[in-house]
């Protein structure tokens, strides 16, 4: 039962990530980023308000569960303020790896210390690897341009905020395995959707004034519906998995997702293919196999 439990937590997290590189895909191609994710949660907050009703009369609610809802909403409107100013602040090929890479490595950590769970040597192997490959896809031939002070200084902000975007997502993974032991995952991700749209509401507005908000619904919301059943699903997915499975595996697997976005801007935006980035997609794909083979 145990191994049937692990090989569908291990597919729905690939699902997912093939769910997140295609909406972060979508995200990409938007003309304002921030509006664009604005509305995704926006958008779920009325789209999804049915089978959220449904979810509420059907599935078990432990009122705990409120307080781990409040907590991942806070921890995800950090999330997007950090990452927001994390891009306005540095380039994107130095920062990101820092967000995505240092959170799922923390997160193992943080799983033995506040969850008990145990992490076997073998599947210590893997998460670094995961992490490497991050790191290698993004880096790989691009590091001279971050070895002079005047570079390092101009970017010193921006690697500030990429660790505090690190830190919110190894927080709101563990609040969010913690949460769906008292909300069932997709109600749970519902109700942390309709939080962040209301709560991230006041930024956009003054940053972006109603008309940019208007302006963005009207010249992709086709994206935006799409993007934002693909980012439901995909979080959905992975706190589903979670709710089967130890967090401290489910964190870093799930960054097999850098894979399908190397194929997808490959194909869709014709980015170039580097080295870099294969040998780096090896790391994420023998991590994974050896978090696998822990089990």
């Amino acid at each position: 039962m145990q191994d049937s439990a692990i090989i569908l937590a291990l597919v729905l997290i690939l699902v997912s990530a093939a769910a997140h590189a295609t909406w972060n895909l979508l995200l990409k191609r938007a003309r304002q980023q921030e509006v664009f994710a604005w509305w995704l949660s926006g958008f779920a907050l009325v789209g999804a308000l049915p089978i959220a009703v449904v979810l509420a009369f059907r599935t078990t609610f432990d009122v705990v569960g409120i307080w781990y809802v409040i907590a991942t909403i806070l921890l995800h409107i950090c999330y997007f303020l950090f990452l927001g100013r994390t891009l306005a602040r540095s380039d994107l090929s130095l920062v990101y790896p820092i967000a995505r890479g240092f959170g799922p490595g923390l997160v193992p950590i943080l799983a033995v210390v506040s969850l008990g769970e145990t992490v076997t040597p073998l599947a210590w192997v893997g998460v670094g690897a995961i992490v490497v490959g991050i790191y290698t896809m993004a880096w790989w031939g691009q590091l001279r341009q971050f070895t002079t002070m005047a570079s390092l200084r101009s970017n010193l902000p921006g690697l500030g905020y990429a660790l505090l975007t690190g830190i919110c997502i190894s927080l709101y993974t563990i609040v969010d395995k913690r949460g769906v032991a008292h909300v069932s995952p997709f109600l749970y991700l519902y109700l942390m959707s309709a939080g962040v749209a209301v709560g991230w509401a006041p930024y956009i507005i003054r940053n972006y004034g109603i008309t940019g908000i208007i302006s963005e619904w009207r010249n992709g919301w086709v994206s935006v519906v799409v993007a934002s059943a693909l980012l439901f699903l995909a979080y959905g997915l992975v706190l589903t998995a979670m709710s089967i499975t130890d967090v401290s595996y489910v964190a870093p697997v799930r960054e097999v997702g850098s894979l399908f976005a190397l194929v997808l801007g490959a194909v869709i935006l014709k980015e170039q293919v580097t080295s870099g980035r294969i040998v780096g997609a090896v790391f994420i794909v023998a991590g994974v196999v050896l978090i696998t083979l822990s089990r």
